[in-house]
């Protein structure tokens, strides 16, 4: 038997963790780090019989402790930010955690991977091309996509190439290349207004008359043709629905928005807008669908004011969902 005269203060914590077990409402290690965890396992591997008073001992010693103990603080950025919790503005928060992962002091990859697309293809554009293939082996398949597809033909081929060789790669040589990417892309200039003005121009376009929609862009075209692509690139309209949305977020979209709404924009008369409908009606249980064409044909012909301003709630309530995660938009064809 292993005396208590011998236990380490590692050991120790074994014999309470030990003990905490037979609980079976005792809550779960995970609250650990992955190498105090290791540790802990470690210990209780070579650690075989303890007698009960050196048992006792340590317990008392283990209350004892805890009885003298005035307060406590969580050791680590996101237990001091979970105690913090509202008292604290979303704007500090973001710059602890931006601060800590620039640092080293937490997991850079989890601001990359929300980093504006711009500011990652100027980042697949300017880091080596070894930099680029683990970043874009970490991004989201959203983000990774429009990165690649930004990138220039020959830079795109050798980057994928490079790609094959990214398997390899150990956790920390992965964890310092985020790093030296989230530095670099802290030294990009940062613009006073971050959402880019042909995205904020295609957002306002979204909830627009078709007529003043198409107005706008026809002015566009001729004065600045580049500025008005990444418009119509931004925007994302009803007859869009085929081409962006996914077959299966269809139902999803349809208990977000009331049924009557719904009606009136399947009702649209315009060639684009009627295959919009026909792409939502044929994506629905049958019962869903034939209830609904019956109510478009109890509808009659509704005013086209109606008709738009419904659309156009379908469109937000699409958006809604994006902003939430609840669905993913395709990326705009090119030729959109």
């Amino acid at each position: 038997m292993t005396g208590q005269i011998g236990l380490s203060q590692r050991q120790k914590a074994a014999v309470i963790v030990r003990v905490l077990l037979d609980d079976k409402e005792m809550g779960g290690l995970d609250q650990l780090d992955s190498d105090s965890q290791t540790l802990l396992a470690q210990e209780m591997v070579g650690m075989e019989v303890i007698d009960l008073q050196t048992r006792d001992a340590v317990i008392t010693e283990f209350c004892d402790r805890l009885e003298s103990v005035g307060v406590t603080f969580p050791g680590n950025l996101d237990g001091t930010l979970a105690l913090l919790g509202k008292r604290l503005s979303d704007v500090s928060s973001d710059r602890l955690r931006q601060r800590a992962a620039i640092t080293g002091q937490a997991d850079p990859w989890p601001r990359l991977c929300i980093l504006p697309h711009d500011a990652l293809i100027k980042l697949a554009n300017s880091e080596s091309v070894e930099l680029v293939a683990l970043m874009m082996s970490k991004l989201p398949v959203e983000a990774a996509s429009a990165v690649f597809v930004a990138l220039p033909r020959d830079r795109a081929r050798v980057v994928a190439q490079a790609m094959s060789m990214t398997s390899g790669v150990t956790p920390p040589a992965l964890k310092r290349v985020g790093l030296v990417l989230l530095q670099a892309a802290e030294t990009q200039p940062k613009p006073a207004i971050a959402i880019p003005a042909a995205d904020r121009m295609g957002a306002i376009l979204n909830f627009a008359t078709a007529d003043l929609r198409d107005d706008v862009l026809g002015m566009l075209d001729e004065r600045d043709a580049e500025f008005a692509a990444g418009v119509r690139k931004a925007i994302f309209i009803f007859a869009h629905i085929p081409t962006r949305l996914e077959p299966r977020d269809v139902p999803r979209l349809t208990r977000e928005v009331d049924q009557a709404t719904l009606v009136r924009a399947l009702a649209a008369p315009q060639e684009a807008d009627s295959a919009a409908a026909d792409f939502i009606l044929s994506n629905l249980s049958q019962r869903m669908a034939e209830t609904l064409r019956e109510a478009r044909e109890a509808l009659g012909n509704p005013r086209p004011k109606d008709i738009e301003d419904s659309m156009t709630e379908v469109v937000a309530a699409i958006r809604r969902l994006e902003e939430t995660n609840q669905l993913i938009l395709k990326l705009p064809q090119d030729d959109a």
